[in-house]
């Protein structure tokens, strides 16, 4: 009993150091990972090689999953794309098994002590976190030499050796075995190499440990699809294909097992390299014969989960994935993709005004307001979902990251509430008073809105990408917009002069109306000021100074 307590001890060891690893990687290079993916993802094959290098890092293929499928559920990233990702993924992985397979028996200590010394002697965090790293390194092949330790009493027991050997021999049990103990330890990686070791040590015959190995890889894809699950179907159709390019790739392997047994016996003569090397060799081919395929499965995967078309009272928050949170930077853009949500909602509302200016349209009018209790709903939501982010776990550019999110949000809620009370007013004082705008006057708050739904597109752009050219061009759009409100104004002012009968109907609603699109164009607009303040390039006021402003202008009255 006491052994194979040892043995489970070993594998928890094993697969929390996998954790730690995980997780002190993403907490330290979260936002450079993320960018590595997002200009590689243009490429099928620079996607694939991307999926392999940030496996490689991160330690799990799952992981990946995660911040690929948020890629695509946002619609950053196209399918195909994100599936030659996976495929590298798994390469990523397999690639892993092979280094921790060979010896590194001396290099565990060094590892603990030198990431021991990291996260103690050190106030500075990307220091502590290169020690977590460096710490989880080491947990993982101190849990590979116990593991060997472990088996060998075992191998002494009658008991256990005539578990195995009652176990029947039947592929696809063998395949579900390896796929339900993958899920159990929570990492593909540590349960390959935990069969590898149980297979040199004689407890495990070769085909038996290739079946587990299989089933392995079809564990680690039902994670990443229960992983990354939620309420819309388009989250789930990464996870899926990869799955079912799993699931192909075993039906043909497992036709060729006696084929493979015997190629790996001819090149290699021990029993864990034959392990690691299959498992390697597995994804290796199957990525290079399905990497042409990903544009077909992406078609078979969308036609298994089409989108759904939502009702427009039914508008709920749809990125903000909970088991995201453990991971602050990943969770960090979920909260900015669902701020993008936000804004999307925002520009429906905000495209809408014409239409209901023009039409007369009560039933649009409607609709419009009760969209504005979804953008109110999205932003508690969101900051509800920050706030379980904690900021100690940020760096300092995700701390700005946090920040602007919380900002965009507040804006895009007040902007909302802003169109709210516009659609009110043109329902209260130009529909059911059955008054119609002027031809000029309708051009001109056409020319405004059609700029303000420009400017509001802008703004979106500035906050995704942080380009401070294009936070100079929206403050410049800011300047511009309120020349033409004020030019518009008194336009109308001269058209009641002329007694325009139009304009002198809708002469309240009119000015109210130029007056409130200059206010939703502010609050859209000031969505540039946290890109140009950490930039540098905002001054401390914008009033011009004393002593250059003319003496008449300050001393003289106005004629």
């Amino acid at each position: 009993m006491i052994h194979l307590l040892n043995l489970l001890a070993a594998i928890a060891l094993l697969v929390w150091g996998t954790g730690i690893v995980r997780t002190g990687v993403i907490q330290l290079f979260g936002a450079n990972l993320r960018d590595v993916l997002a200009r590689s993802l243009r490429n099928r094959f620079l996607a694939m090689f991307a999926g392999v290098t940030v496996t490689g890092i991160v330690q799990s293929s799952t992981a990946t999953a995660v911040l690929v499928s948020s890629f695509v559920g946002s619609g950053l990233v196209g399918l195909p794309a994100g599936l030659a990702v996976m495929l590298g993924a798994e390469v990523g992985t397999s690639l892993m098994a092979v280094v921790f397979s060979f010896d590194l028996s001396w290099l565990s200590p060094l590892l603990v002590l030198a990431g021991v010394v990291l996260v103690t002697g050190s106030d500075k965090r990307p220091r502590a976190r290169v020690g977590h790293v460096l710490i989880g390194f080491g947990l993982i092949t101190l849990g590979l030499q116990l593991i060997v330790s472990a088996t060998q009493p075992l191998l002494a027991s009658a008991t256990f050796r005539s578990l195995v050997l009652a176990l029947p021999d039947d592929v696809l049990l063998e395949i579900a075995v390896g796929a339900l103990l993958t899920m159990a330890t929570y990492s593909s990686l540590a349960f390959v190499l935990l069969t590898a070791t149980l297979t040199a040590s004689g407890v495990l015959p070769m085909p038996m440990a290739m079946c587990l190995v299989l089933g392995a890889n079809i564990g680690s894809g039902i994670l990443a699809l229960l992983t990354s699950s939620g309420p819309r179907a388009i989250r789930m159709r990464l996870p899926l294909g990869s799955l079912l390019f799993k699931l192909l790739g075993c039906a043909l392997a497992v036709v060729m097992l006696p084929q493979i047994e015997h190629l790996l016996q001819q090149n290699f003569s021990s029993l864990h390299t034959q392990v690691i090397a299959f498992h390697l060799g597995f994804n290796l081919t199957r990525a290079v014969l399905l990497i042409g395929l990903t544009g077909p499965m992406a078609k078979v995967v969308e036609t298994l989960l089409p989108t759904p078309a939502a009702p427009l009272g039914e508008i709920r928050p749809q990125h903000l994935d909970p088991a995201a949170l453990a991971t602050p930077s990943l969770a960090i853009s979920c909260a900015a993709r669902e701020a993008l949500h936000q804004a999307d909602l925002v520009e429906a509302m905000l495209t809408g005004i014409l239409p209901v200016l023009r039409n007369a349209d009560l039933t649009l009018a409607e609709q419009l307001r009760k969209m504005d209790d979804r953008v109110d709903e999205i932003c508690s939501s969101i900051k509800f979902y920050l706030t379980q982010i904690p900021r100690d776990a940020l760096p300092e550019k995700e701390g700005r990251r946090w920040s602007n999110i919380v900002s965009f949000t507040i804006h895009m809620e007040q902007v909302g509430d802003l169109i709210e009370h516009v659609i009110q007013d043109l329902e209260d004082k130009q529909i059911r008073k059955a008054s119609r705008f002027s031809d000029a006057g309708m051009g001109e708050i056409a020319d405004l809105h059609s700029r303000l739904i420009a400017n509001l597109r802008l703004a979106m752009s500035v906050f995704l990408d942080g380009q401070v050219h294009d936070a100079r061009a929206l403050l410049e759009e800011k300047a511009r917009f309120r020349e033409l409100e004020h030019a518009y104004a008194a336009n109308h002012l001269a058209r009641l002069q002329m007694q325009t009968s139009q304009s002198i109907e809708t002469s309240s609603l009119h000015l109210d109306l130029i007056s409130d699109l200059k206010r939703i164009n502010s609050l859209i607009c000031s969505i540039a000021y946290p890109i140009l303040e950490t930039a540098g390039a905002l001054t401390k006021t914008r009033l011009r100074h004393s002593s250059a402003v003319p003496a008449t202008s300050a001393q003289e009255p106005a004629a």
